[in-house]
């Protein structure tokens, strides 16, 4: 059974992943900040963490960051809703560019059950080919 860490400041947001991910035979875990799921992320291990861009305290981008020093070949989506300005646009638009969020995919908020599923597939798929490499 693959392990799940949702890192997500809206209890909505964990809440609705959680029951997704648990539907398909996920063992998932959730946090409510980049602290803590960092925290639950050093005592346990995962398969793939979701973690949300903007969060209040250690947002999301950090987040990854830290998460990617530890394991490098994580799986790892990064979900966000937060437009900047009016261009229609979110930072998931520009995660590409950053080599520190290479492999990292991107899923923009709001999204349907099967585009979290795609999301979760691809992610897995790209860690397991960074590993073999």
């Amino acid at each position: 059974m693959k392990r799940v860490l949702i890192i997500d400041d809206d209890a909505g947001v964990r809440a609705t992943v959680s029951v997704v991910l648990t539907s398909k035979g996920f063992e998932v875990v959730t946090a409510e900040s980049g602290f803590a799921g960092l925290a639950i992320f050093e005592s346990s291990l995962f398969d793939l963490v979701i973690v949300d861009i903007y969060m209040p305290g250690q947002d999301g981008a950090k987040t990854i960051k830290k998460l990617r020093e530890r394991t490098p070949n994580l799986a790892i989506i990064a979900i966000s809703g937060k437009l900047l300005n009016a261009t229609g646009r979110t930072a998931l638009d520009f995660f590409g560019m950053a080599p520190a969020f290479a492999n990292v995919v991107c899923l923009q908020k709001p999204f349907r059950p099967d585009q979290l599923l795609q999301a979760v597939h691809n992610a897995i798929y790209v860690a397991q080919l960074q590993s073999a490499q």
